[in-house]
């Protein structure tokens, strides 16, 4: 896993908790911001996990054609 997905799960995690608390409390301003955050965690993700695909297809087909 790359720092990048790792960093984007954390977000969306804090972003989660930002959210709950916001919509407990009646805050929206708050509970706009832990969506917000909670939705960049998630592109952030999705970023790194591609990112990572797409290196493991490179080394694949580097592989390939060594053989």
């Amino acid at each position: 896993m790359r720092q990048q997905e790792i960093h984007g799960k954390a977000k969306k995690a804090k972003g989660k908790v930002k959210e709950a608390v916001g919509i407990l409390s009646g805050n929206k301003k708050m509970e706009r911001e832990g969506s917000l955050q909670r939705a960049e965690g998630t592109i952030e993700e999705g970023f790194g996990k591609a990112r990572r695909k797409v290196g493991a297809a490179l080394m694949d087909l580097g592989n390939a054609i060594k053989k």
